[in-house]
């Protein structure tokens, strides 16, 4: 049992940028898939509404991986008859380009290549920044220069959900991923993400160190923070 004290600061496989597409396509369908069955399209969805969504909103998803939430956010704002300019943004070419692919029938629907931290210039201003389960990828003071970043080009707010470091959560994945996938980047970054999860107390720390004071921090099942930060 590793000592979920602290967050390391150990890398996972998927934060190498230059992953091959068969390394990667894989765990994109399959986070694809643990996103829908857990939950986190339906929470990010939830959240959009607190933003009174209407037509012509901008929605920027930083981090979309396979771009599996901005497909699950199109396909319920045209059920609500909303239209919505949506865009994803990934730094790694394997991700983007299976994000483009996912995305090719849905006209609303664009992907940046881009480092979120390096390279925010790149990305287009959006009424609402969108972040699932990617700001654990970065260490404490990478994490504030992101939320600087999303903060300058966000009009209206900021959406994140990210994993809480917790002894049951980490046995979970380790299960889930020894029983249910024999990928070997899975079953190393599953365990490893959550080692690399928040505490309550130290978003906190992050936020006042990132001079955020508008901010709404909520405990989600299962094991999920929800920051919801807005501009006015």
């Amino acid at each position: 049992m590793p000592d979920l004290s602290y967050r390391t600061d150990t890398l996972e496989i998927m934060d190498d940028f230059d992953l091959s597409p068969a390394e990667i396509t894989p765990v994109l369908e399959g986070l694809g898939k643990m996103n829908a069955l857990f939950g986190g399209h339906k929470s990010i969805i939830k959240s959009l509404k607190k933003f009174a969504i209407s037509n012509d909103y901008s929605v920027s998803d930083w981090g979309c991986g396979g771009g599996d939430t901005l497909i699950a956010i199109t396909k319920w704002a045209k059920n609500k008859q909303i239209n919505l300019n949506l865009n994803g943004v990934d730094a790694a070419p394997a991700a983007v380009n299976y994000a483009r692919q996912q995305a090719s029938g849905y006209t609303n629907i664009s992907i940046t290549q881009a480092d979120v931290i390096d390279e925010a210039y790149l990305i287009k201003p959006a009424d609402v920044i969108i972040c699932s389960l990617f700001t654990h990828h970065f260490d404490d003071e990478r994490w504030v220069k992101l939320i600087c970043n999303m903060q300058a080009s966000a009009q209206k707010g900021i959406i994140i959900t990210d994993l809480h470091r917790h002894w049951l959560l980490y046995h979970a994945i380790v299960f889930i991923t020894q029983v249910f996938t024999r990928n070997a980047m899975a079953r190393n970054d599953g365990p490893l993400s959550v080692r690399r999860g928040f505490k309550k107390h130290e978003l906190l720390a992050l936020l006042k160190k990132a001079q955020i004071n508008n901010f709404k921090l909520t405990w989600r099942w299962p094991f999920r923070w929800e920051l919801i930060i807005y501009k006015s």
